[in-house]
């Protein structure tokens, strides 16, 4: 079944568990998300960068609401890190249930103004929207962006963005990057300015980065506020590197069904486990039927 962010992301920040949002930049994802949530009876998320939506066009979300719709599980369609308006719009009437308005590398009052904006757009046909408040940083590898260096999202602001701006969710800057990490780089999710803005904060937060963090880190942030944990890397790289060998193993096969059921399975099973780590495995009987 297919929702809104906000109604999906009210029950696992009630009930303290978190729900994973994966990029799916072609059906192969789809169909690793769905199915992993199918077995492990999880909400999930299915989210579309605009980098990826530009790879896969306008026409591929009519897909993956298909299949989410047709499933007994909920599932939101999110726009990931939408940049502008234009993002926003485009992604409304793509039909998305939840969109990103990342204006995060604006001063404090132009992101508050410019979320706001896409809040007003947004709530008036009953899509949700996270902001952000912050800046994740960026490793090689990602086409997701990111900063250079982490500006950590200050909790008095966090309050007062949240308060001006009506979002649904909040992003925040906690120590975490898109992609792999270099072994040189700390990357540890810094829990105790997670504790400082859940207090200041009422809605979900998001943590964006989620591939690579200690399990341990992973469950605290959940217990402090993160209700929405986004994760790419660790699934594509899961996919990709079964693919490889594959490949390796069968250097003339081209045909999709000898290429892709044992990378599907591989990536399957690395969602099961994150699912299984961010407690969101059986938690869709929490949930009332519906759709929007």
């Amino acid at each position: 079944m297919l929702m809104n962010m906000k109604d999906l992301l009210l029950v696992a920040y009630e009930n303290k568990f978190a729900v994973g949002s994966f990029n799916v930049a072609n059906s192969e994802f789809v169909k690793v998300v769905v199915s992993a949530a199918e077995e492990q009876k999880s909400p999930a998320i299915l989210q579309i960068h605009p980098n990826e939506i530009n790879l896969v066009t306008d026409e591929f979300v009519a897909y993956v609401r298909e299949a989410a719709s047709k499933s007994k599980v909920p599932f939101v369609i999110h726009l990931d890190h939408g940049a502008t308006i234009d993002d926003i719009t485009r992604s409304i009437r793509n039909g998305y249930t939840s969109v990103m308005m990342d204006a995060s590398h604006l001063p404090f009052e132009e992101n508050m103004a410019l979320t706001k904006k896409a809040v007003e757009l947004a709530h008036m046909v009953g899509v949700s929207v996270e902001g952000e408040l912050g800046t994740i940083g960026s490793n090689e590898g990602s086409s997701e962006g990111g900063a250079d260096e982490i500006l950590y999202t200050n909790p008095d602001e966090a309050a007062i963005f949240v308060e001006t701006t009506g979002i649904d969710t909040l992003a925040v800057a906690v120590g975490t990057s898109h992609g792999l990490y270099p072994e040189t780089k700390d990357h540890s999710i810094k829990i105790d300015r997670l504790m400082k803005i859940h207090e200041k904060v009422n809605i979900p937060l998001v943590l964006h980065g989620g591939s690579d963090n200690p399990d341990e880190e992973i469950r605290q942030a959940v217990e402090h506020g993160i209700a929405k944990i986004n994760l790419s890397t660790d699934m594509k790289r899961a996919f990709y590197n079964q693919l490889r060998a594959t490949l390796d193993e069968n250097p003339n096969a081209y045909e999709p069904d000898i290429l892709m059921p044992e990378a599907t399975k591989a990536a399957i099973e690395l969602v099961k486990k994150k699912m299984d780590l961010f407690g969101s495995t059986g938690k869709a009987s929490l949930y009332k039927l519906g759709e929007i």
